[in-house]
């Protein structure tokens, strides 16, 4: 279930990021409310998964996750640069996320 939970904590993570985007400051109510949840949720998932997982393993997928989904997104939603080199390194982090499941990581 560990990494189950690192997946769930890391779509959490990319909420809450792009929820600071949508909350202009922590002026606007609702995706300030959003992201507050959303940070508070990833942390608890995250806090599951290290209870399988090395904390190394988790931290590293869980920031990986979050890392490449808010760029995506970022792309996607806000219009942000999708040049080969840029989405080259995301690859990389795909990889590297990959290379840590496969390789096992149980506690």
């Amino acid at each position: 279930m560990g990494w189950t939970y690192v997946l769930i904590a890391g779509v959490f993570e990319v909420a809450w990021a792009i929820g600071l985007k949508y909350s202009d400051g922590f002026r606007s109510l609702v995706p300030t409310v959003a992201t507050v949840i959303a940070f508070a949720l990833s942390f608890y998932f995250l806090m599951l998964g290290s209870r399988d997982l090395p904390i190394g393993t988790a931290y590293a997928v869980w920031t990986g996750i979050g890392s490449v989904g808010v760029v995506l997104l970022g792309i996607v939603l806000f219009g942000e640069s999708k040049d080969l080199i840029r989405i080259a390194c995301i690859a990389l982090i795909i990889l590297g996320i990959l290379g840590l499941k496969l390789t096992g990581g149980e506690a």
